[in-house]
C-alpha cells in the first residue's frame, strides 16, 4: 500500500517542521547584521538626515495641540510603509499616545520600544539660530561650532541642532532606518515589535496611567525597551535599568501688599526675595544634601551589585569639570553615585528685575520653581508631606491657593506651595533580568568595548507606571549624545550617534 506523507511522518514531526519554517531565521549574527546595516546607511545618509530634519521642523510642545497633531500625523506617515499597523491612543484631554505594531510569524518574544515625540518649550531668543529650523554645525555652540551644509558626504562627528533632536525625536528615525537597511539586506525581524510613542512625556506624562490601563492587553510585551536620554559621557553605550523619579512645585513667599521704597522701608518690612533665599537654604545644603527631616526615610541603598557595576564604568568626573568649566563639583563622589541620592534642583526663580530694569523697591512676593528627583522607594505623598512639615516649622503657614487680607495681616510668614500635577515614582530593574542580559550581549558583540551596565540614570522617565500597570520589566538604552543640551538652548544631535543607533537597533530586533 502506497504510504502518504502523513503516514510517513508523525503528526508531532510535521508540526515540528511548520514551526522550524514559520520562525523568524536571522542567519546574521550582530556583527555581521550591523555591517550590512553600515553598508546601507552609507549609502543613504542623506535620506536619514533629510527625514530627521523634517520632523524636527514641527514644533512639538505638549500643550500646543495644532502642531502636537502635524507630529502625529508625520510619525504615522514614517510608520506605515515600514509595515507597522498604526493607532492614536488617547483620553479625553491629551496628545496621543502613538501605538504601531509590526508582527513577525513564529516570533516567540514581543519588544515594545518607547520613546516620546514631544519636546521642552524653547525661548527662541537665546538659541544660535530658529530651534524650529534645523541647522548642521561641525561642533557645540559653545565652542564656536560653524553651520555646514546639509548635505552628504556627512562628517560623523557633525551635530544637527534643533528642539527634540536629542530628546527625542532621534529614535524614530533611527528605528525607521534600521527596518529600511533590514529590508534592503532581506534580513527578517526575530521579533514582533511594537511602539508606544508618548506625546506628553515632557509634561510630566499626567495622562499615561490612564492611557495604560485602557490598553493593557494591547501592550503586553516582553520587554519594554525606553530609547530616551544620553549615552555615558565617556561615549561608550550604555544599558540603564532603572530612573530617578520626578516632582515639583513652585514655593511663593509673600511680603508687603504693595511695592515698597527701599530707602523708606528697608530693614522694616520684610524682603520675600531674602526670605525665599533663606528658606531654600534651610531645604538643601551647597553640597547638595537635603536637609529636610524625614525626607530620606523611605531611600532603597543600592545593592552590593549596583554598586560593582557603577565601579566598573569609567570614571569621567575630572574631564566633565574641564569640559564644562565648573572648577570643581558639589562633592567629591562621583557622578554615577550622587544620581543615587535623592536632589532637589531650583529650576528658576522669580522676583523683581536685574541690570538697567533693576528698582530700589522690595518686592511684594518671590516664586521659586523646584525639581524634586526621587529614588527606590520614596513615595510622592512621603515626600510632600516632609517638605509642607519642613517649611511650617520655619515658622510659615503653609497654603495652596493665593493668600486672604485676614491670613496677611494674622501671619508674618507665609509660603504657598502649588504642586505638579504629574509626578511619579523611581524605578530600578534588577541587574541579572535575563532578557536584559540578552540585548546586552547583543549589542557587545557590535563594539570592542564592552556595553556599560548602570543601575540609574539621573534622568526622570515615567517607568514605574509602565511596570506597575504592564508587569513587564524595563531597561534604558540611550541614544543621545551626552552633550546635546537637552532641554536648553542649542539642543542638538552628534550625527554618529544617530549612526549607532541605527545599527544598534538593527543588531536587537534581528537577534534578542
Amino acid at each position: 500500500m502506497k504510504r502518504t506523507p502523513a503516514a510517513l511522518f508523525p503528526a508531532s514531526y510535521l508540526a515540528c517542521l511548520l514551526t522550524l519554517a514559520l520562525a523568524p531565521q536571522s542567519l546574521a549574527g550582530p556583527a555581521e547584521t550591523a555591517e550590512q546595516v553600515r553598508s546601507w546607511r552609507q549609502a543613504h545618509e542623506q535620506q536619514i538626515v533629510d527625514e530627521f530634519a523634517q520632523l524636527l521642523r514641527l514644533p512639538n510642545v505638549a500643550s500646543d495641540s495644532v502642531n502636537i497633531r502635524r507630529n502625529v500625523d508625520a510619525i504615522m506617515a514614517l510608520l506605515r510603509p515600514r509595515g507597522f499597523d498604526v493607532r492614536q491612543l488617547t483620553t479625553a484631554d491629551s496628545p496621543p499616545a502613538i501605538f504601531a505594531e509590526r508582527r513577525t510569524p513564529g516570533a516567540e518574544k514581543t519588544l515594545l520600544i518607547y520613546a516620546h515625540y514631544d519636546g521642552q518649550p524653547v525661548a527662541a531668543e537665546d538659541w544660535a539660530s530658529d530651534p524650529w529650523t534645523p541647522v548642521l554645525r561641525d561642533d557645540l555652540v559653545e565652542n564656536g561650532g560653524q553651520t555646514v551644509p546639509m548635505q552628504a558626504p556627512f562628517d560623523p562627528q557633525w551635530r544637527i541642532f534643533a528642539r527634540s533632536a536629542g530628546d527625542d525625536k532621534a529614535p524614530i528615525v533611527a528605528l525607521t532606518a534600521a527596518l529600511d537597511a533590514l529590508a534592503a539586506a532581506g534580513i527578517e525581524p526575530s521579533v514582533n515589535l511594537k511602539l508606544f510613542l508618548d506625546g506628553e512625556e515632557e509634561a510630566g506624562s499626567p495622562h499615561l496611567q490612564t492611557l495604560l490601563e485602557a490598553n493593557r492587553e494591547l501592550l503586553v510585551a516582553d520587554l519594554w525597551l525606553f530609547c530616551d536620554g544620553p549615552v555615558h559621557q565617556s561615549r561608550r553605550w550604555q544599558l540603564v535599568y532603572g530612573v530617578r523619579g520626578a516632582w515639583g512645585f513652585d514655593l511663593t513667599v509673600y511680603a508687603a501688599n504693595r511695592p515698597l521704597h527701599s530707602g523708606h522701608y528697608g530693614n522694616w518690612s520684610p524682603n520675600p526675595i531674602v526670605l525665599l533665599a533663606d528658606l531654600i537654604g534651610s531645604m538643601r545644603s551647597p553640597t547638595g544634601e537635603i536637609l529636610i527631616d524625614g525626607y530620606g526615610e523611605q531611600v532603597d541603598p543600592p545593592s552590593l551589585s549596583e554598586m560593582a557595576a557603577i565601579e566598573a564604568a569609567p570614571k569621567v568626573d575630572e574631564d566633565l569639570v574641564r569640559e564644562l568649566g565648573i572648577g570643581r563639583p558639589e562633592t567629591g563622589e562621583r557622578l554615577e553615585l550622587t544620581v543615587l541620592r535623592p536632589a532637589i534642583n531650583l529650576r528658576g526663580i522669580r522676583s523683581g528685575n536685574v541690570g538697567s530694569q533693576a528698582s530700589n523697591s522690595i518686592q511684594t512676593s518671590a516664586t521659586a520653581s523646584i525639581g524634586l528627583r526621587l529614588v527606590p522607594a520614596q513615595t510622592l505623598d512621603h515626600v510632600r508631606g516632609a517638605v509642607e512639615r519642613h517649611i511650617a516649622n520655619q515658622g510659615y503657614l503653609v497654603v495652596h491657593d493665593e493668600p486672604s487680607a485676614e491670613q496677611r495681616n494674622a501671619h508674618g510668614r507665609i509660603a504657598r506651595l502649588d504642586w505638579e500635577a504629574g509626578g511619579y515614582p523611581a524605578y530600578r530593574a534588577p541587574l541579572d533580568l535575563p532578557i536584559a542580559e540578552a540585548v546586552a550581549d547583543t549589542v557587545n558583540q557590535l563594539r570592542d568595548e564592552e556595553l556599560i551596565r548602570l543601575p540609574t540614570m539621573g534622568g526622570s522617565l515615567p517607568i514605574y507606571v509602565i511596570e506597575q500597570v504592564t508587569g513587564a520589566p524595563v531597561v534604558i538604552l540611550p541614544v543621545a549624545n551626552h552633550d546635546n543640551n537637552q532641554h536648553g538652548k542649542n539642543e542638538n544631535l552628534r550625527l554618529q550617534n544617530l549612526w549607532d543607533a541605527i545599527e544598534i537597533y538593527a543588531a536587537v530586533l534581528t537577534n534578542l
